[in-house]
């Protein structure tokens, strides 16, 4: 009987690393050498800084039944909370939620109640046990999640439709925001698309534009 020996394929091998081409390693140099700056207008921060959530789990969005704005919902090993995306005002704390819908995973569907002024329905969250938020707007922006430099994520956002973004950086696509501090959990745009959040293990970021405005792209 002869014994045969599976060939292993280069990529297969002990410590063998696929090489980048050329083009994937400059575009990898171009994304690297990208520094963080401010959402182009019409974007604008909602708060000059990060809203601290420790144990951020996972973030979702709503719409005010009175006022219209969209709300960010977020759940933490802490409870959750309910905030206004275009004051940044926290409207709405629950500490101690149910434990059987405390968390998405609880849902087939990944949601988790509402609560505030959107109690008695029901926000879809994405993050931690999956699920997953817009990441284009009907009028073009695009939001790109890339690791150039592994673990530590970056999100781009752009009008140009997305990578390779053949134009400089700052001018159609810009490096908005770098996770390097936390896990990143859910990047992604409201459904009315004049929310920007980017949850991580620690913190939320927010970005808001008023209503009409339109591309650049």
């Amino acid at each position: 009987m002869t014994n045969r020996t599976r060939k292993v394929p280069q990529t297969e091998q002990p410590g063998c690393e696929t090489k980048l081409s050329a083009y994937q390693k400059a575009l990898r140099d171009r994304l690297l050498a990208a520094p963080v700056t401010p959402a182009p207008e019409p974007w604008q921060p909602v708060s000059e800084r990060r809203v601290p959530v420790g144990g951020l789990l996972g973030i979702g969005f709503a719409t005010h039944p009175g006022s219209g704005h969209d709300l960010v919902m977020v759940v933490s090993r802490d409870g959750h909370g309910l905030f206004d995306a275009v004051t940044g005002e926290k409207i709405a704390r629950d500490r101690d939620p149910d434990p059987e819908e405390s968390t998405p995973d609880a849902a087939d569907d990944l949601t988790c109640p509402g609560l505030g002024p959107v109690a008695g329905s029901r926000v879809h969250i994405a993050g931690l046990f999956g699920g997953g938020l817009h990441t284009t707007t009907e009028d073009g922006w695009t939001l790109e999640v890339v690791t150039p430099a592994w673990p530590n994520e970056r999100v781009l956002l752009s009008g140009d439709g997305g990578l390779p973004h053949s134009g400089p950086h700052g001018e159609r696509w810009w490096h908005i925001f770098h996770s390097h501090y936390s896990e990143l959990r859910a990047v992604g745009f409201s459904p009315s698309g004049r929310t920007i959040a980017v949850a991580t293990s620690s913190d939320l970021s927010l970005w808001t534009r008023p209503t009409g405005h339109r591309s650049r792209a």
